[in-house]
């Protein structure tokens, strides 16, 4: 592929709900623009952009691909993106590489959660934006009914494109609203002049009026003009309506099909016209070094840094990390610094990514997106830069992952092979995470949802050869006491030669700190128990407040005195007062009225107005307490309440299940209190059964 000017690169997302036909759209592209001779089918498992073994096995999009495509003398670097939920993270990073996104509808299923979620990213990274409707040759397809609909959701900036010319049910051709004339499709990128059709003539003439009104109000002399009852040409239509899209007042609507890639030759036009390069957008990082700002502003002429906006670790073809540079021109032999790690990264080779298969370029100018292979000490959100003048970008800020399960090694001696396959996903993956949870003696995974953690599994199988199983967490309990105790207790063992002898008398009482797990204090008086042993008493209660006697979780917020004893001036030990420690404490804490504390969490949680009472109800199902409501716009309201732990567990599935979609939220640990006497009860058979 040859190298491009800035000024002759699009870089565009696609963004859309999951299933509305945002892959089959880029196969489409890739046929119509010459790249591919024949078009692939998600269904024959054969496209470039879902190259990934799980993709193909599931007929979904899963990771974000990179997709360049030549058309009318520019480059255009799609960025295709999984439209379900749980990869949202591949989302996020291929957003904040854009400068434009296409929002793809399918004109059978209309406006969904996806395409709600769609437009509020552009609304947060402020991306130019056009909408474009598939499945025109389906029959109950209805491009007036999804303009409709983003009408009322949006207001006055939706204006149609073009619109459907359908006979007997099929999409023939279309009516460009900017020249005001209709187009039968001939064939493959195709078509010839025919009359608009009498059912949509009220249709042109509302829409085009609607376009003309934008037209005229960016200037005074087009608003003179339009009031004066001129006409505006092409050319002035066109640059008119590529400042409205540019500033977001404006935002295209387009359509065709997938299949026989009707209307795509025209949309790729319209993102060439109507979209900016990347010399028209600002990019803003900070000098390492100074502190000053570096207006980097995708000027080829400044000095070299990049943005590393997302990995892919393949263990066939290794690991690239996708940059887009943010100034200056990238080459080959360069040796940039990674102002983040504070190492220098020798570049070797640079390519342009097509799905998994890279093709090797000299260079790669400001604005462009490429990737490197091999790079050492780089990941995902580091930034790349001259020696000389070490820039920083701000990170790309990626959803929390709050859905997690326990996973076990399905085979002994795997543990290491699983853990670096872990390691090498997570690098790809920014929403993933390993969490080791000592307390607990458990290995957690952290994802966006059970889709998320399933695939991973799956994953593990196929490309690393490592098996895993998924299973309930474990809720980190604490073990404390009520009241207070005073216990004796004596280690005495006689075996031949030198016996053990250890004698404590202990009072337990709660601290009153549930942050500590125990606070010791002796007094003991006249040497009944001598100084030496005191670390070794004490050694005891470290290792008694691991695993609680009540239920084997950790013990916190107990008072432990040692007040008196006795001690064997031959037999006695260490070993033997920490072992009548240990059967102090689990006698003591037993007999201080023990309780179960469970973990509480404060859980925030977004939902549109209609769902409030449904998720209210809910959470008290799940005992939680409901604080506080407040609006947060957009027809939405965030409920706080408090919520045990236990109740998280799972709540992912049924908050989107409730809210179609729509809901999402985020908690953090806040403290331990009493578990109910029914929870606790629970708890404790289990661990009689475990042991049993």
């Amino acid at each position: 592929m040859k190298v491009y000017r800035t000024d002759e690169i699009r870089n565009v997302v696609l963004l859309g709900h999951g299933g509305s036909g945002k892959t089959s759209l880029v196969e489409a592209m890739l046929y119509v623009s010459g790249a591919v001779n024949r078009m692939g089918k998600i269904s024959d498992h054969n496209t470039v952009s879902d190259f990934d073994k799980e993709e193909q096995k599931r007929e979904f999009s899963i990771t974000t691909s990179l997709i360049p495509i030549e058309w009318e003398k520019a480059k255009i670097n799609i960025l295709d993106t999984p439209g379900y939920f749980d990869f949202v993270g591949e989302v996020e990073e291929a957003v904040s590489a854009a400068d434009a996104a296409i929002i793809v509808v399918s004109g059978k299923a209309g406006v969904q959660v996806g395409t709600e979620k769609a437009w509020e990213l552009c609304e947060k990274y402020q991306l130019p934006r056009m909408f474009y409707v598939t499945d025109m040759d389906v029959d109950d397809a209805s491009f007036r009914q999804v303009v409709e609909d983003l009408t009322d959701r949006y207001g006055k900036c939706i204006a149609p494109r073009a619109i459907p010319v359908r006979e007997n049910e099929k999409l023939v051709g279309y009516v460009n609203i900017i020249k005001n004339a209709a187009r039968r499709f001939t064939g493959i990128a195709e078509r010839e002049e025919c009359p608009i059709p009498d059912y949509s003539m009220p249709y042109v003439e509302k829409y085009r009026e609607k376009l003309l009104e934008a037209v005229a109000e960016t200037s005074d002399d087009f608003m003179e003009r339009y009031f004066a009852g001129e006409e505006f040409s092409i050319e002035e239509i066109r640059a008119a309506l590529r400042t409205n899209v540019m500033d977001g007042s404006i935002v295209p609507v387009g359509m065709g099909t997938n299949l026989e890639a009707h209307g795509v030759a025209n949309l790729l036009s319209d993102i060439v016209r109507f979209f900016p390069s990347p010399d028209k957008k600002e990019c803003v990082g900070i000098k390492r070094t100074t502190n000053e700002i570096f207006e980097a502003n995708y000027d080829f002429a400044k000095a070299k840094s990049a943005y590393v906006f997302k990995t892919m670790v393949d263990p066939f073809i290794g690991k690239y990390s996708f940059v887009k540079v943010c100034s200056g021109v990238l080459k080959g032999d360069d040796v940039l610094y990674n102002a983040t790690s504070e190492t220098e990264e020798k570049l070797g080779k640079l390519y342009v990514m097509n799905g998994n298969k890279p093709m090797e370029v000299p260079e790669l100018h400001a604005g462009d997106i490429g990737a490197i292979a091999k790079l050492v000490n780089t990941k995902t959100g580091d930034t790349l830069s001259a020696k000389t003048a070490q820039i920083l970008y701000s990170k790309t800020e990626y959803s929390v992952p709050y859905t997690y399960m326990k996973y076990v090694v399905k085979t002994k001696g795997d543990e290491d092979k699983v853990s670096q396959a872990l390691s090498r996903m997570m690098a790809e993956d920014v929403t993933l995470k390993v969490v080791n949870d000592s307390e607990n003696r458990q290995a957690l995974l952290y994802g966006m949802g059970d889709q998320h953690l399933e695939i991973v599994v799956s994953k593990l199988a196929s490309r690393y050869k490592v098996e895993v199983t998924l299973e309930t967490p474990k809720v980190a309990f604490r073990e404390t006491i009520r009241k207070s105790s005073d216990v004796d207790s004596k280690y005495k063992k006689q075996s031949g030669g030198h016996g053990q002898y250890g004698h404590v008398k202990m009072k337990f009482e709660p601290s009153g700190d549930l942050e500590t797990p125990y606070v010791f204090e002796e007094q003991v008086v006249g040497g009944a128990v001598p100084k030496n042993y005191f670390p070794a008493v004490e050694k005891g209660l470290q290792d008694s407040v691991v695993k609680g006697p009540l239920a084997g979780y950790p013990v916190v917020g107990v008072k432990a005195v040692l007040y008196d004893g006795s001690y064997h001036p031959v037999d006695s030990s260490e070993m033997a007062f920490k072992t009548a420690t240990i059967q102090a404490f689990k006698k003591g804490v037993m007999e201080a009225s023990p309780v179960l504390l469970e973990p509480i969490a404060n859980i925030k949680v977004v939902v549109p107005d209609e769902n409030t009472g449904d998720v209210m109800g809910d959470l008290n199902k799940r005992r939680g307490r409901v604080l506080g409501m407040h609006p947060v716009g957009n027809g939405r309201q965030t409920i706080e309440a408090e919520i045990p732990m236990t109740g998280v567990f799972g709540y992912n599935t049924v908050l989107r299940s409730m809210t179609g979609g729509k809901g999402i939220y985020s908690y953090e640990f806040v403290r331990y209190e009493q578990a109910p006497a029914d929870v606790q009860q629970k708890e404790i058979e289990k661990k009689q059964a475990e042991e049993a």
